[in-house]
């Protein structure tokens, strides 16, 4: 009974933090649109410069920690105790928070320099509104540990939901007010930025009560604390479990920094080559804004792939704990194919649709082609996050962050080769060769180490789905757009319906093709873990399953 309670317990937590993730993400994904749309492409630019850099130093100053922390805590509570817990906490929370400071207080005032290395000035005064997100933000990130090693989910749900709702609405406050007093690009960049900050702390303030309940529920005295005479002990203890927690702690940061690094090689290339190309300091922030666009689509294909992997994860490692080779192999190849299917549509569907969406986000069509280009790193993304969980499911986890750092590489690499002659459209080049070389390393070791076979003979079937698919989504596209044109709707609105008219009916088409032409069959699909079942259900009630 009690190990029927704690699964349930667990299922529902990752119920309650999926879903809080993916409105988190959403939130987070959406918010770019207004703050192109209010700031125009030169804050917008100025924002996506720092941001990656920002997301880094987060990274950095939270030492793996977070993860460690729950799984110090959640050992400790299988064993029945607490007082090591409370320790660990203590521990936990000085080091983040010194972290934090330390970091924060080098980004404020190495802001100038910074600015110097990426070259571009107007850069320094969101880099230093950055900075006090780092005063919040660790600490906060350390309670989420805390919680999550009792698989107490809900205050993580809760905190991270303030946060990115806090971290919009002070962004959209700021953009207004900054906007209307006729405030710098640099200054309503910096406000923009700023939001972080107001969300870290208000997640803080929301994790501050969620402990003080808990001192509460726990009876956790507030001196309760060594006596004098156990000073010496507590202290060689405490430095013990130090070195346990970096020890499991930084290969989980230098994993996160990988990915980081991938985001952040446009960030220290982009500016200074297209300054360097005659673009002028304002120029090549509006470049890089134009560039980023169409980053907020692809950026819900690769969320919906991070929330679908983490399935993948367990139901891997349960395979292999079985020992069964050939259900680890099969579940590899169905879940590489089905991602592949999937980012691939979704690819084609944004190229396609690339100019109404561009129009009905951005206001215009400038850097259309450039979203063409940014619309295929959807499937090299989501493969190379579908390869990585598959990897992490049969045991290995450091290979895919290596795989990640030799993208990152191979991106400045290819920024610095193609953005002096292609500009703008080169970096994206660069982009959609980093996500596929990472997806490949990924793929060969997997194939290496569960024996997977990569067929390459039978693409006649997808290739004619996807190529039915897209001239559906182009003819719905076309159609809606001429005839809301014709009765003169608003050219945003008009942009808007094509969208979505060309993705219902090329997902429509991509759909019903897969099932009839038996491309997934219903027990494939059956295998895949969590989702696979309710969907088989759904397609047979279709009727798309004979």
């Amino acid at each position: 009974m009690r190990e029927e309670g704690t699964s349930s317990k667990i299922l529902q937590g990752a119920l309650v933090l999926s879903i809080a993730m993916v409105l988190s993400k959403l939130i987070g994904t959406l918010q770019k649109i207004p703050l192109q749309n209010m700031g125009g492409d030169v804050v917008f630019g100025i924002y996506n410069t720092v941001y990656p850099f920002y997301t880094l130093m987060i990274t950095v100053a939270l030492i793996g920690f977070p993860a460690a922390i729950s799984k110090f805590v959640a050992e400790d509570a299988a064993l029945g105790g607490r007082e090591r817990s409370r320790q660990i906490i203590r521990i936990a929370s000085v080091v983040m928070t010194c972290s934090g400071i330390l970091f924060g207080a080098a980004i404020y005032l190495g802001a100038p320099l910074i600015g110097t290395i990426i070259g571009n000035a107007s850069v320094v005064p969101a880099l230093k509104a950055s900075a006090i997100a780092l005063l919040f933000v660790p600490l906060m990130s350390g309670l989420r540990g805390f919680f999550q090693g009792y698989q107490d989910m809900m205050p993580t749900a809760v905190s991270q939901i303030t946060e990115q709702s806090v971290r919009v609405a002070v962004m959209i406050v700021l953009l207004i007010y900054l906007t209307s007093v006729g405030a710098s690009a640099e200054h309503i960049a910096a406000g923009a930025l700023f939001g972080s900050a107001a969300g870290g702390a208000a997640g803080l303030a929301v994790m501050g009560g969620y402990w003080r309940s808990y001192r509460k529920g726990r009876h956790m005295a507030a001196g309760d604390m060594s006596s004098a005479g156990n000073e010496r002990k507590d202290r060689q203890q405490s430095l013990s479990l130090l070195g346990s927690m970096l020890k499991y702690a930084v290969p989980v940061c230098l994993g996160a920094l990988a990915i980081s690094l991938v985001n952040l090689a446009d960030t220290f290339t982009m500016p200074r080559l297209l300054k360097s190309g005659g673009a002028g300091d304002a120029g090549a922030m509006i470049q890089f804004g134009i560039y980023n666009r169409g980053m907020p689509v692809v950026q819900l294909i690769t969320m919906l792939a991070t929330s679908l992997s983490v399935l993948f994860i367990p139901a891997l490692a349960e395979a292999r704990v079985q020992g069964d080779k050939q259900l680890v192999a099969n579940r590899c190849r169905l879940s590489l194919r089905w991602f592949w299917l999937v980012g691939m549509a979704a690819s084609i569907g944004i190229a396609v649709l690339a100019m109404p969406i561009n129009i009905a986000l951005y206001q215009d069509e400038t850097g259309t082609s450039v979203i063409r280009w940014i619309a295929f790193t959807a499937v090299g993304s989501a493969l190379s996050i579908i390869s990585a969980a598959l990897l992490q499911g049969i045991g290995i986890v450091k290979a895919p962050a290596v795989h990640l750092l030799a993208a990152a590489a191979v991106k400045t690499l290819l920024n610095l080769l193609l953005v002096p002659q292609l500009g703008i459209t080169g970096a994206a080049i660069a982009s959609v060769a980093a996500h596929f070389l990472a997806a490949a390393l990924n793929i060969a070791l997997l194939s290496r180490r569960t024996g997977l076979r990569i067929s390459t003979g039978t693409i006649g079937k997808p290739a004619a789905i996807l190529a039915g698919m897209a001239l559906a989504a182009g003819a719905a596209m076309l159609a809606a757009d001429a005839l809301l044109s014709a009765i003169g709707l608003h050219a945003r609105l008009t942009a808007a319906a094509a969208s979505l008219a060309g993705a219902a009916t090329g997902g429509a088409v991509f759909l019903a093709g897969a099932a009839r032409t038996r491309l997934l069959s219903e027990q494939e699909l059956r295998m895949l873990p969590k989702i696979g079942a309710p969907l088989a259900v759904l397609l047979r009630k279709l009727r798309l399953f004979a």
